[in-house]
């Protein structure tokens, strides 16, 4: 963790210890201390401990990165005890306000110091004790999905056969070391919008820079959960969000299309929301390119720095298949992973012949069982690809680079501390992570590149980055779509599948290690 970051952390454990020592001094002085020792930061919440006689290793926990955020306010609110303040409310404020509680607290000459004896008098109702252990499991589970591990559930095919629709998963946060919350003033336990409603769970008061504790880089063949990059801006409605992303809309309406003009000229309509970089969509992929690597589709085959890539077991992909003539059993089929009742997974061509979507291990099995008799993959050939589509569909977005999904590249994943040279051919390949991850100003004017206001020739990376794709390889919307995921995006591993149901539970997936 770079030490700017350190410095961040530990200067918001200061600053919650320090901004109320005004009223903590006043405070001190009914309880019959010296005021002076509210303005020594932690060693104030030592004293307070000691008027409490509570455990003073407490204090040391503050200490501990973020998790100390949330000791301070637990020791707040025993200080404040002492004072006879026991209502849910006036914890709540000496928790979260107590810059302007405390001083209220130690002026008001009203309020008396009753210490530890006169605390312990006091018995909470029952409805208290069910909602202080509710913000307890509330706080602990927060801890847990933030540093540990945090559950997902797979919404779409894009990773058959390796993970399927309503597989549940454990992703680990400690795989790529656990990412502080950049959007800290959220909801517990939602994600971007509040169930139910089209309102953000979120205020962007408070935002953090991006700060990784013990970071590891992702590995070629991990499969990875991440913020969306693309998805940071989207329409807010249910056809659209990152499913079409506000710059595929962009795309389509400055090439003519009359309903994404409609939608960007409607905005009360369709409102635009920009979410923060840790509130975008989850998605999950494979890994395939990481930072420094070069990486091009040939044939839909994939190659890092010219060597053809090891296939993912269950990644599948369209064929065009001649069977051997019998009719082909459902129970049977479903030993290939094939869904003979799922249109997309098979598609009759004519008599014996299919369109069908295979994994590598189901198509040899086939072959080797004699049900297929000939094969050959269908693939999205350069040359058949219609021009019109040439700039709006596939990353990089112009017509200089006319790839399609089975023929990309090749094209450079972009490292940290490495130099790029740059010009005008791959421009519109790294001008979204110079400007928008990398937050620079940055544009090309008559073939000349300025940065930040000034020329410039040649522009030193930030981050890694790493190029993700589905294992389902012709139905995935993924960095041949829409580039690269920066590092700060990068959420954790998936760990395990723990569950899984389809019309009832998927008994073999359980407690199945995700490779």
């Amino acid at each position: 963790m770079p030490l700017e970051h350190v410095f961040i952390v530990y200067l918001v454990s200061l600053l919650l210890v320090l901004l109320p020592s005004f009223g903590i001094a006043k405070m001190f002085q009914k309880a019959g201390v010296e005021s002076w020792k509210a303005y020594i930061p932690f060693y104030n919440t030592w004293v307070m401990q000691e008027l409490a006689k509570r455990p003073k290793h407490w204090v040391f926990w503050q200490f501990i990165p973020v998790v100390g955020w949330f000791i301070t306010p637990g020791i707040f609110i025993e200080f404040v005890k002492l004072f006879g303040r026991f209502t849910f409310g006036e914890h709540i404020l000496a928790a979260l306000a107590a810059p302007f509680y405390f001083p209220y607290v130690g002026n008001n000459p009203k309020i008396h110091y009753i210490g530890p004896e006169g605390a312990k008098r006091y018995h909470k109702p029952s409805w208290r004790e069910w909602i202080d252990a509710a913000i307890f499991a509330i706080v602990a589970a927060t801890l847990i999905r933030t540093f540990v591990f945090e559950a997902y559930t797979i919404p779409s095919g894009s990773m058959e056969k390796t993970l399927l629709i309503n597989d549940f998963l454990f992703v680990s946060k400690f795989s790529y070391g656990p990412r502080i919350p950049n959007t800290p003033l959220s909801i517990p336990f939602v994600h971007n919008y509040i169930p139910g409603s089209s309102r953000t769970s979120y205020i962007r008061g408070v935002q953090l820079p991006y700060v990784r504790w013990f970071a590891s880089p992702v590995k070629r063949g991990d499969v990875v959960v991440f913020n969306f990059p693309a998805g940071d801006t989207v329409i807010n409605s249910p056809e659209y969000q990152s499913l079409r992303p506000y710059y595929d809309v962009k795309r389509a309406a400055k090439a003519g299309d009359m309903q994404s003009e409609y939608v960007l000229s409607h905005p009360d309509e369709y409102p635009i929301v920009v979410h923060p970089v840790d509130k975008s969509d989850n998605y999950i992929k494979r890994c395939v390119g990481v930072a420094g690597d070069t990486l091009e589709v040939k044939g839909g085959q994939v190659y890092i720095n010219s060597k053809p890539a090891e296939a993912p077991p269950y990644s599948q992909i369209k064929y065009l298949v001649e069977t051997k003539g019998q009719q082909l059993d459902e129970e049977a089929m479903k030993d290939y992973n094939v869904n003979l009742n799922d249109p997309n997974q098979i598609e009759p061509q004519g008599k014996n012949v299919f369109k069908m979507m295979l994994t590598n291990d189901g198509l040899q099995r086939m072959v080797k069982d004699g049900i297929i008799i000939n094969y050959r993959p269908l693939l999205e050939e350069p040359a058949t690809t219609d021009p019109r589509f040439w700039g709006q569909v596939l990353f990089p977005y112009d017509t200089l680079h006319k790839w399609t999904v089975d023929f990309f590249g090749p094209i450079w994943i972009p490292k940290k501390g490495a130099t790029l040279q740059l010009t005008p051919e791959n421009y519109t390949i790294y001008e979204r992570a110079i400007r928008t991850y990398e937050h620079n100003e940055f544009y090309m004017q008559n073939g000349k590149f300025f940065l930040n206001g000034k020329e410039t020739s040649s522009y030193t990376f930030k981050m890694d980055y790493y190029w993700m794709m589905g294992d389902n390889r012709h139905e995935s919307q993924d960095s041949r779509f829409w580039g690269f995921v920066p590092e700060d995006r990068v959420v954790g591993k998936a760990w395990m599948i723990w569950f899984s149901w389809d019309s009832g539970p998927r008994w073999n997936r359980l407690f199945r290690i995700v490779k």
